[in-house]
């Protein structure tokens, strides 16, 4: 388990280092019920581009923890989040929305990271900090595409 926990640790070390390249200011949202009901950007997400980040591995790298039947030309899928296949039918865009920008607001004590906030990251390198992951049309392009993944 240990190993595994250190190889997620790489991971997401990693994709906090892709956060360089998405400085921007944070939007700010309201949680409801621990959803974000709103979009970040006002605008509807693109799921195309949400596929796109979803399996980047300098960008989201969701294929690091979870399996995706759709993105099946895409190796090493991971087994450590569950498989995203079906999300749609077992969350609402809003529950999404918050999972993908701070997961460890709706379950304590995940592995998954927080990919839109900028502050209290461990360990972070100097660089990085006060930069998100995701920028918020990201966000919104994951949610979209997520929300077509259904069974």
């Amino acid at each position: 388990m240990s190993l595994i926990r250190g190889g997620v640790a790489a991971v997401c070390a990693l994709m906090i280092g892709a956060a360089a390249a998405n400085a921007e200011e944070l939007v700010s949202y309201e949680i409801v019920d621990g959803t974000i009901p709103a979009s970040l950007t006002g605008q509807p997400g693109d799921p195309a581009a949400g596929r796109k980040v979803l399996f980047d591995r300098k960008l989201g790298n969701c294929l690091a923890c979870h399996m995706v039947s759709d993105l099946e030309d895409q190796p090493f899928h991971g087994e450590v989040g569950p498989p995203l296949d079906g999300v749609a039918d077992r969350w609402d865009e809003a529950t999404l929305r918050m999972l993908i920008v701070n997961a460890k607001q709706v379950y304590d004590g995940t592995i998954m990271p927080s990919f839109y906030k900028n502050s209290g990251f461990v360990r972070i390198a100097k660089q990085f900090e006060a930069k998100p992951i995701l920028t918020a049309q990201q966000v919104e392009d994951v949610v979209a595409y997520l929300m077509t993944l259904k069974d």
